[in-house]
């Protein structure tokens, strides 16, 4: 084969698709199944009742109680009220730890100042320290300020993470480069100047992802929630969705219906967003 044949030869076979073949889908087919099949479970029970859960075989199609259950559990779990406040806490928790994330990331990837790399140490080794030996004396500060039972209690204590600032700071080493932070002091740019156009373009992508895990996280949040809320007050959704489980005989598929009301905002949030997320990560990882 000639050179000319060869790179002509190439050059087809580098514009072509490579489609997968029948493993492939069978394969992604299988995990796609294992993974939806949590969330049909649910639905499948929160639409039949107690007395046919507990049977053996287990039902495995919807049943006609789906409407009523899930009337049952706005009202009896003050849902609407818990999806409001968590709406607000998720949020908000989200929006501070990607700001204050990625400030003390770009800090400590680019900027320079004593005990650097001690502070740096100190905020990975929060990391490593259980979250529940705190929770006594963060109850008592709560207390102190009298905020029981009040939306700032959850909401303060989380407003930034160790994982965030680690996160961003890994992230902005290899996205931003120092050129462009020098190019920007030149022209005599601020230091809120450099962050706002500079910092926050190239760690977009880092940002969105880092605000939906932290949204993920804040909305599924139950230790400290439940420690420092009340069902009947100003309770989250995983406080809420703990009402439904008392009395003597728990009701599986209310709760069951509960557990759907409060998934239901996480699965639409991800179909809004997901496309926008992995497209900012794509973007990222190119221009990297």
């Amino acid at each position: 084969m000639t050179p000319k044949i060869r790179s002509a030869t190439t050059r087809r076979g580098a514009g072509q698709h490579r489609h997968a073949g029948r493993i492939t889908y069978a394969v992604l087919a299988l995990f796609a199944a294992g993974s939806l099949f949590p969330l049909l479970w649910t639905a499948i029970a929160a639409s039949r009742n107690t007395t046919r859960l507990a049977q053996t075989p287990p039902p495995f199609w919807f049943g006609g109680n789906l409407v009523r259950n899930l009337r049952i559990a706005w009202t009896d779990a003050n849902m609407g009220t818990a999806l409001v406040n968590t709406v607000l806490v998720a949020g908000t928790v989200a929006a501070g730890t990607v700001l204050f994330s990625t400030l003390a990331g770009f800090a400590f990837a680019k900027l320079r100042f004593r005990f650097k790399s001690l502070l740096l140490l100190l905020v990975i080794g929060t990391m490593m320290v259980p979250p529940q030996l705190g929770v006594v004396p963060l109850y008592m500060l709560i207390a102190e300020l009298s905020w029981t039972d009040r939306l700032q209690a959850v909401v303060l204590p989380t407003l930034v993470s160790a994982f965030g600032v680690f996160f961003m700071r890994q992230y902005l080493i290899q996205a931003l480069p120092t050129e462009l932070i020098e190019a920007a002091r030149v022209d005599g740019a601020s230091s809120w100047r450099v962050v706002w156009h500079v910092v926050f373009p190239a760690a977009r992508p880092a940002m969105a992802v880092l605000g939906m895990l932290t949204f993920v996280m804040a909305w599924n949040d139950f230790f400290w929630p439940i420690i420092a809320l009340t069902q009947n007050g100003n309770p989250t959704v995983q406080v809420a969705l703990t009402g439904l489980g008392r009395g003597y005989i728990p009701d599986q598929s209310v709760i069951m219906a509960g557990a759907l009301l409060g998934t239901l905002p996480l699965l639409l949030a991800f179909v809004i967003f997901g496309k926008h997320i992995v497209g900012g990560i794509m973007t990222g990882a190119v221009k990297g």
